[in-house]
């Protein structure tokens, strides 16, 4: 019988690991199972983009694994059992148990409400395709003169409130966080913030903790109603439940807890990569949930798969942290490169020289994605007579 692996989510982790394991291993020896919510590789770090009004393009993961032997199912993961060795795939009414002897787990993060009564009944966000979807169709409700307001300092609430500002300038966009917005990039990048929100008419509420979310806007831990048409929740993510639930050893965030080679410490068939990953970079720290996590991570765990399956060794990718490339609209942007200890360095990129580092990164970012398989066949490895 044939090797099965499955791989759990087909977003920037999973979609190149699934090429690249398609690439290096012989399809008479390995089932490769893709199982993704939608039929389209979702760019998720241009989600904002689309919330605020613009037309993304669309990649058809069909077209993206054609020519390989990946078998792609569409549906929710709604059940995993690590003991059979068995994940449930629902779609409709149709729910199909898929067997495993690898697993990929990359099924990425979701919206992290911190325990905030009323983002689940009342906030939007953008954490997910139809997220920043449902956020779309509310702003296009909107009159000039209306209020978003962007709950949130990092890099998601920035680049969604600047977004929004600048494709949408009739409303009124304000941002509230506990901290300062951009508060970790150096002196020049934080001044450049402060000027790109000055430019795009954002008010900024900062050192303030939001206690509920209600229908017409936010309370304040001070007991202020901070008042608003549409409230966007983008004060960080959470892992799905699913792994917890199937009892996979997780850190306190929902991710698999993975050893260096991202195998989960407590179920050895069990590897995961991106946002669902609780990995550890080469400064000591747990990655950023991020794109360029999923990278480093993805890449890590596809030459440990290869090397378990075929007895190669395989060089580990270093688990680094490089940088933010932080969008503020479509022609201005701020390029933050940090040290090994995640502190900012003195020096940024900033403004449109910026702007253009941001939008090749994500072009070439959706090429990649694109051509997970990179042009079969290449020379692929056999499996060793005996694999665990």
């Amino acid at each position: 019988m044939r090797h099965r692996i499955t791989v759990l989510g087909a977003g920037y982790a999973g979609a190149a690991a699934a090429g690249h394991l398609a690439r290096h291993l012989h399809p008479d020896d390995v089932e490769i199972v893709v199982v993704n919510a939608q039929p389209d590789f979702v760019e998720r770090i241009r989600l904002h983009q689309l919330a605020a009004g613009q037309r993304l393009r669309r990649h058809d993961l069909a077209t993206m694994f054609a020519g390989t032997d990946i078998r792609l199912r569409v549906g929710h993961v709604t059940g995993l059992d690590p003991g059979r060795r068995v994940v449930t795939v629902t779609d409709g009414d149709r729910t199909e148990p898929i067997a495993y002897d690898t697993l990929l787990y990359t099924l990425g993060s979701t919206i992290g409400d911190r325990g905030v009564p009323g983002v689940a009944e009342h906030a939007f966000h953008i954490a997910g395709p139809d997220g920043a979807q449902r956020l779309r169709d509310r702003l296009d409700q909107l009159d000039e003169g209306r209020t978003a307001l962007v709950v949130g300092g990092n890099l998601t609430a920035i680049e969604a409130a600047t977004e929004i500002a600048e494709v949408r300038p009739g409303l009124r966009v304000r941002l509230v966080t506990t901290g300062e917005p951009g508060g970790w990039l150096s002196p020049k990048a934080r001044r450049h913030l402060a000027r790109a929100f000055e430019r795009l008419g954002i008010t900024v509420r900062d050192q303030t903790a939001v206690v509920r979310v209600d229908q017409d806007g936010a309370v304040a831990a001070d007991g202020t109603h901070l008042p608003a048409d549409v409230v966007v929740w983008a004060a960080g993510f959470a892992a799905p439940p699913l792994a917890a639930r199937a009892g996979l050893a997780v850190g306190d965030d929902g991710r698999i807890i993975v050893d260096p080679t991202m195998r989960s410490i407590s179920h050895p068939e069990v590897y995961a990569a991106g946002d669902s990953a609780y990995a550890i970079g080469v400064n000591g720290r747990p990655l950023p949930m991020s794109c360029a996590s999923a990278g480093f991570t993805r890449m890590r765990a596809t030459a440990a798969i290869l090397g378990h399956l075929t007895g190669h060794r395989v060089a580990r990718t270093p688990l680094d942290y490089f940088g933010n490339c932080i969008g503020l609209g479509g022609r201005d942007a701020i390029f933050q490169p940090v040290d090994r200890d995640v502190r900012a360095r003195t020096w940024s990129l900033r403004g449109r020289p910026a702007a253009h580092l941001k939008g090749f990164i994500l072009k070439g970012t959706a090429w990649n994605m694109s051509h997970p398989t990179y042009g079969l066949p290449v020379r692929r490895r056999r499996l060793t007579a005996v694999v665990g």
